[in-house]
């Protein structure tokens, strides 16, 4: 293909300097209102530079091979990505997750620009590798590891999708309450909500949550123990869900806390909260889903996956 026609987009984010910069103007505001707070300022200028040479590199390697674009994350939900577009994430796991929602079969090269700073399960690559890797990609010479995504669909006809997990309950630290059923089994819930993951968010929240059930309870079911100690592959056709502190009473009940759903058998949670519900998906409670009284949620897996080179 002809470097012309080649469409390639590069999905950064705002440092922790920037964000501070944005918000109070300046620098030295920004210097100011971080030692304040007794951070260590110098911290935040160094993660920005090592951020900013990353992503000069990284350019100056892909745009010889195409039509290169930098694309911030905060327009992720509005963009467009062609079809045939090579899709180049530097950033973080969250970065990388949340790029992957909004593609359909694009592949991914996803890379780590501080390793000494962030772990990254989902960034394969530093940016020393983009040189020889674009090329290897370009020719078709790598692997790529499909990752399942979830589905939320609301019976207003919203939808979300999840790389990691959803969230089911209340904004506040108030209880919330709702419907639940899986198969043949329904029952009336009061919790702190509910988490439904993916394979790949396996080791993250859920995994927290088992422990810590573990850890009161002091025993676990051969299923979570095997889903706390080695998580699932990311591309299992299952999600697994878990109650967050469930309340047994005269109107609720807390037996169906645990167990997996499918696209055969979806898990359905209806809202019984007048306000204040919400479902979100990775983390991110501002793109998240109004669920108040009436609403039904339908939650299976996604007929897209995410495409993450490796």
């Amino acid at each position: 293909m002809d470097p012309n026609d080649r469409k390639i987009i590069l999905v950064t984010r705002r440092t922790r300097l920037q964000e501070l910069v944005a918000r109070y103007n300046t620098v030295e505001q920004a210097r100011f209102q971080a030692e304040h707070l007794g951070m260590d300022f110098s911290d935040f200028m160094e993660e920005d530079r090592i951020y900013q040479s990353a992503i000069i590199r990284v350019e100056e390697s892909l745009k010889i091979h195409g039509r290169l674009q930098r694309l911030d994350r905060g327009f992720l939900p509005n963009f467009l990505f062609p079809p045939q577009c090579l899709v180049v994430v530097l950033g973080q796991d969250g970065l990388v997750a949340n790029t992957l929602k909004y593609l359909d079969g694009q592949q991914v090269m996803a890379i780590n620009p501080d390793p000494a700073r962030w772990e990254g399960v989902l960034l394969p690559f530093a940016v020393t590798d983009v040189p020889k890797l674009i090329h290897e990609v370009l020719q078709g010479r790598r692997n790529v590891r499909e990752v399942t995504m979830g589905r939320a669909r609301l019976s207003d006809g919203q939808e979300l999708l999840a790389v990691n997990d959803f969230f089911v309950g209340a904004r506040s630290h108030v209880s919330a309450r709702y419907e639940i059923s899986l198969g043949d089994m329904i029952e009336k819930q009061s919790s702190s909500g509910v988490i439904i993951s993916t394979g790949l968010g396996s080791t993250g929240w859920l995994r927290s949550v088992l422990t810590g059930a573990a850890a009161i309870a002091g025993k676990s079911s051969p299923n979570a123990k095997a889903l706390r100690e080695h998580g699932m592959d990311w591309a299992s056709e299952q999600l697994v869900f878990t109650v967050r502190e469930p309340y047994p009473s005269k109107s609720s009940k807390a037996s169906l806390v645990f167990g997996q759903c499918d696209g055969r058998s979806p898990l359905r949670i209806r809202s019984l909260m007048p306000e204040g519900g919400v479902i979100f998906s990775d983390g991110v409670e501002a793109d998240g889903l109004d669920f108040r009284s009436g609403l039904e949620a339908i939650i299976d897996l996604a007929s897209k996956r995410g495409m993450l080179l490796n």
